[in-house]
């Protein structure tokens, strides 16, 4: 009872926390902040810029990466692009011919390769630190199409001096191609417009998604260079940066398209990284950002939380496991119901939740009754979904709290777009099936039991306060199961 109280708890005072970045993200609206800007029609305000493309085993969506990348505008005797390709396999050759190609145009492109590929993307990064000759980073990951215009529309910002980060919202190019990817979609559009603004707008710590963004190169030195000891280096420099007062720039109204994973193994081991380099993180950083006096109070109360943010899995998973007993307990024991009005903290986190996720949703796809009906069955599905993922994600938070160390396990790419795109015979996905799919089965299984027990507790006819919440896991997690087992997105 005890712990089941705490993990619940603690998501209430996540979706209070939540809540309060609505709040920030809704009077952001209200207060346009103008900022300083490069006046780019004064060719000696144009800085040098380099871009860097971190890629490993790309081969599917190499060539429409560098395609793109070579379309952006911007003069051409201030930009340089480096490819930091740590790539084993055949892309290795056909990126280099590429490169050869857009070369012979006159563009200044280079095919940096590393035969040590300790560090993974932070090492590499580091690496064409070393010889970028941009006093600004832009970087962008394998699946990402930024638009011609995006250095225009985000380097002006670094006129201010104290900007050492500017990060752009990441869109969706395959958004609608299955059930999958919309879910993906509804969770990084949350993170991209309600936090990210939420917390920029106030002052409080952000994070460079790791793409899609550009660094101040003093920033980058500054902060202590890129560190490959975490999953996320891009969270780990983000607050080591700000920690030294370096202030980062949020563009929500600038969309970078990229490719949403199609395939639940890429979204496994994308979520995987995430949310064990977030509690990597967590440990790394918590003390610091603490003992700060130059952090407000505030500041560091959002910056636990952001830490934190892979670690609710954890207590979801936790009150999900233990709420079957609890039904038992509650309707065996009449002298301990008065403790079960706790469980409302679940409602009430789910209402507050409900209400954010409204607000992000009626600004990405517009609002109107229509448009309500819709957000609620992608709010539900969204929300059965990730409970489906927690004992995936708490495995890896768990990993990260106690410092066991893995590789860096990049998401596949694919090259899909429309729905009639195919992904089967891609040569990097895994064959074998997680011994932890096989646990999900049986969660399946232990919440359909959940379901029957609201049945035949008690002798007043049942008790069917938890039925919701045990149908959305039976749904989350059997869709994982079966998701998995079918390999089909």
């Amino acid at each position: 009872m005890v712990i089941y109280s705490v993990a619940l708890l603690l998501i209430l005072m996540y979706a209070l926390a939540q809540l309060n970045l609505l709040f920030n993200y809704l009077n952001s609206k209200k207060n346009k902040a103008v900022s300083e800007q490069f006046n780019f029609s004064n060719p000696e305000e144009i800085p040098f810029v380099t871009i860097q493309l971190p890629v490993y085993n790309e081969l599917y969506v190499m060539d429409r990466l560098l395609d793109n990348i070579a379309l952006l505008e911007y003069p051409s005797e201030k930009l340089e692009i480096q490819v930091l390709d740590d790539s084993t396999d055949e892309s290795l050759k056909s990126t280099a011919a590429h490169i050869k190609r857009l070369q012979a145009t006159g563009l200044d492109i280079k095919h940096i390769t590393r035969t040590d590929r300790s560090g993974f993307k932070a090492g590499a990064l580091k690496e064409g630190l070393k010889i970028a000759k941009g006093e600004f980073i832009a970087i962008f990951d394998a699946d990402f199409l930024p638009k011609k215009d995006w250095l225009y529309r985000t380097i002006p910002f670094f006129k201010d001096e104290k900007i050492g980060v500017v990060q752009t919202r990441w869109g969706h190019i395959n958004k609608d191609y299955s059930l999958l990817t919309k879910v993906q979609a509804f969770a990084l559009d949350a993170h991209f417009t309600l936090e990210q603004v939420g917390r920029n707008s106030k002052g409080h710590f952000i994070n460079f998604n790791g793409t899609a963004g550009a660094w101040r190169k003093e920033c980058i030195l500054d902060a202590g260079n890129w560190e490959g000891d975490t999953l996320t280096e891009d969270l780990d420099l983000s607050y080591r940066a700000q920690l030294k007062k370096w202030k980062f720039k949020y563009l929500e109204e600038v969309e970078t398209p990229a490719e949403l994973p199609v395939v639940i193994s890429a979204a496994r081991s994308q979520q995987f990284r995430w949310n064990k380099g977030g509690a990597e993180n967590f440990q790394k950083m918590a003390k610091r950002v603490l003992s700060s006096d130059s952090v407000s109070k505030k500041t560091k109360i959002h910056s636990l939380l952001h830490l934190l943010n892979s670690t609710m899995f954890l207590n979801i998973f936790l009150v999900a496991i233990l709420s079957i007993p609890m039904l038992y307990i509650k309707n065996e024991y009449e002298h301990l119901k008065v403790y079960f009005y706790v469980m409302s903290f679940f409602v009430i986190s789910t209402i507050i939740f409900f209400i954010c996720y409204w607000y992000m949703y009626k600004n990405v796809y517009g609002g109107g009754f229509k448009q309500f009906i819709r957000y609620i069955g992608m709010f539900f599905t969204f929300f059965s979904i990730a409970m489906g993922f927690s004992l995936h994600n708490t495995i890896a938070v768990i990993e990260g709290h106690i410092g066991k160390k893995s590789e860096f396990v990049r998401t596949p790419k694919f090259n899909i777009s429309t729905i009639k795109d195919k992904w089967k015979g891609n040569k990097y996905l895994k064959k074998n099936v997680s011994i932890n799919v096989i646990f999900e089965g049986l969660l399946m299984a232990y919440f359909a039991f959940g379901m029957y027990s609201a049945f035949i507790v008690g002798d007043q006819g049942g008790d069917f306060g938890l039925f919701p919440f045990h149908l959305m896991l039976f749904i989350g997690f059997g869709f994982v199961f079966f998701k998995s087992l079918t390999s089909k997105a």
